[in-house]
């Protein structure tokens, strides 16, 4: 080892200032910051104080003023259409200039704000960095939301213009968008004064005479305009996240932060290289789809990829394997959910020795807890790094991570191996105490955080105090659990509200799940802690098993407790474990074990918008039923 991390960590911490002006230094300007940081009303630091820049020029322009206009900026893979384009870095910034003036004859003005609700094509990348060409905030709803949902953000966020697409297509069906947009804006009593919409031949949408167009005639008739600059402490956009009250929060982020931060990150933590191919499998809808298919990687030179597809389904679990292939992927990115799927049907990895792998230098894993069989599966399958990394919504980028662009450090299966400079974290105990190295705790970041985080919450100052630094003063609340170990690596370990007490004993249902993800049989599982008369609360456990096993319930069920009982012991008190056909996820992969907990506790809960499959409610529901949940 180098020590470079231990270097940069330290001078994020001890001198935040000199570092990020360092870092700074790396992205073009207008006009460079009266001051580095503006630490006089905290939690509302603000970064790069009176800057000015434009966050398209940095992704689009820079780069084909700099003799890079023929370089590949942009490759959309289909497979549920099959289709394959490529964009130039010039044919993109063209598009993007010709889409900004297009908003620019609806009345799109700098600080306007445009709702984006789109399926994984390139005009939906092209309206994002038009919004930001023009200073306008984009807010990109995932598409298929329910209209229930699409309405709460168009209420809250009041956008001049919502661009959607006549509709998406899942691997199976075609969802029509158009439907959605118009139930949700009905819902409003705020109207948008335009929706601009794409036209798919896949499920064309009817029009409303004098509120709809279509893209591409606004791209017909349009101008195109040039950058317009902006504050570095301007909004660049708001994307919503689940809030605790059901009502969805606004999560701001700057332009200029978000430029310093994510430019640093794509050479120090994934230390990819400008020109080559980057892809983040994941969708625009979610942060890591901003920050690392748009944003990330275009301001850093390199090729990005828009994948509109599955890690199974579109055709088979080979799909990852022929687009790194064929496009010669550098750095994937995704989540383990997406490897977990891939293991299930090709336990073997059959599908990977199909194709040519030899470019792919090194896998990230984020979104969910990476169980360390399934890292060790990836790791022996592929034979490069595998990494773990935990970031959120409101930091936008990586808070641990193995940062291989500094100092490639020793894995540790189940580890999202240390904190990111410019991330000073603690664990804490409910008193604000340090909890001992090795003992689970609150994990939370003291201020400021670095640039890049969320600035506020959109128009709710109050509840962005509120929710993320009145718990614990002078921090930022992460709300997971996890803990440093003596080799200062950080482990988190779920939600803190995974961590279950039974009868006065605190146990990560995270360690549970690492458990049974051990079993040579479970492809994928989730343990949720239940409520218990006696206990207080005992966890229950749901698996998936892999593709062709065929072992019975009561075959599987009493190894799995056995298995907890050898590796955590009788306080588990794990005694139920439950085979399933899928678990309840979000549409990003993440597993609803709250929701698991409502059922089983017989408690009121809302089917989460997110939810990939609102079917397996009902399933889960069943199968509680059978165990005898929820207790009378």
């Amino acid at each position: 080892m180098n020590g470079e991390y231990e270097k940069a960590f330290r001078e994020s911490v001890v001198d935040p200032e000199r570092f990020w002006g360092a870092a700074a230094e790396n992205v073009q300007w207008y006009r460079t910051s009266d001051r580095v940081l503006n630490s006089e009303n905290p939690p509302f630091y603000r970064w790069f104080e009176g800057g000015v820049l434009n966050s398209c020029y940095n992704a689009l322009d820079y780069h084909v003023e700099n003799g890079l206009s023929d370089r590949i900026a942009l490759i959309y893979d289909s497979p549920v259409t099959k289709t394959v384009k490529r964009y130039t870095y010039g044919e993109l910034r063209d598009l993007v200039a010709r889409c900004a003036g297009g908003l620019r004859q609806l009345g799109v003005l700098k600080g306007d704000r445009v709702v984006i609700y789109m399926p994984m094509i390139p005009e939906a990348v092209i309206a994002m960095l038009a919004c930001a060409r023009i200073g306008a905030i984009h807010s990109v709803v995932f598409g298929g939301f329910a209209a229930r949902e699409l309405a709460a953000r168009i209420e809250d966020a009041k956008p001049r213009v919502v661009i959607s697409a006549s509709c998406g297509i899942e691997v199976n069906r075609i969802i029509a968008y158009q439907p959605l947009v118009e139930a949700a804006i009905d819902m409003c009593s705020y109207k948008p004064s335009s929706c601009v919409i794409v036209q798919r031949p896949e499920s064309p949408a009817i029009l409303r005479q004098g509120r709809d167009l279509l893209l591409w005639d606004v791209l017909m008739d349009a101008e195109p305009v040039a950058c317009v600059p902006v504050l570095a402490t301007d909004p660049l956009y708001l994307l919503y996240t689940s809030g605790t009250t059901g009502k969805p929060k606004g999560v701001i982020r700057d332009n200029g932060g978000h430029l310093v931060a994510l430019t640093w990150s794509m050479k120090n933590i994934y230390g990819v290289n400008p020109g080559e191919v980057y892809w983040a499998a994941s969708d625009i809808g979610w942060v890591v789809g901003h920050s690392y298919i748009v944003y990330g990687p275009l301001f850093y030179g390199c090729t990005t990829i828009l994948y509109e597809g599955k890690s199974v389904g579109t055709p088979d679990a080979g799909a990852f394997w022929r687009v790194i292939e064929e496009h010669g992927v550098s750095i994937l990115f995704c989540a383990p959910t997406a490897f977990r799927a891939i293991r299930k049907e090709d336990p073997g990895g059959q599908y990977i020795k199909k194709y040519d792998l030899t470019k792919l230098r090194m896998l990230f894993l984020a979104g969910e807890r990476c169980d360390p069989n399934t890292l060790l599966w990836a790791q022996k399958q592929l034979n490069i790094p595998v990494i773990d990394h935990w970031w959120q919504t409101e930091t936008g980028w990586a808070i641990g991570a193995n940062c291989v662009g500094l100092e490639l450090l020793p894995v540790k299966p189940g580890s999202c191996t240390k904190p990111v400079p410019g991330y000073n974290i603690r664990v804490l105990d409910a008193k604000s105490c340090d909890v001992p190295a090795g003992e689970t705790g609150t994990i939370v970041v003291g201020l400021p955080l670095p640039p890049g985080c969320f600035t506020t919450l959109w128009q709710n100052d109050k509840d962005f105090v509120r929710t993320y630094f009145s718990v614990y003063p002078g921090y930022y609340l992460t709300s997971d659990a996890g803990y440093i170990d003596t080799d200062g690596y950080l482990w988190i370990m779920g939600r803190t509200d995974d961590i279950i007490n039974i009868a006065g004993h605190r146990l990560s249902t995270g360690a549970m799940e690492e458990v049974l993800a051990s079993h040579p049989d479970v492809a994928e599982c989730a343990v949720a802690g239940v409520h218990d008369p006696v206990k207080g609360e005992v966890p229950l456990g749901f698996v998936v098993l892999k593709a062709g096993v065929t072992k019975m319930q009561d075959l599987i069920g009493p190894e799995l407790i056995t298995l907890v009982r050898q590796k955590i012991g009788p306080i588990a008190s794990f005694k139920a474990a439950a085979v399933v056909k899928r678990l309840p996820k979000t549409r990003s992969g993440k597993i609803l074990r709250g929701t698991i907990k409502k059922i089983a506790d017989g408690v009121p809960y809302n089917v989460p918008a997110t939810i990939d499959d609102p079917v397996i409610l009902d399933e889960i529901t069943e199968i509680l039923r059978g165990m005898g949940y929820p207790r009378t």
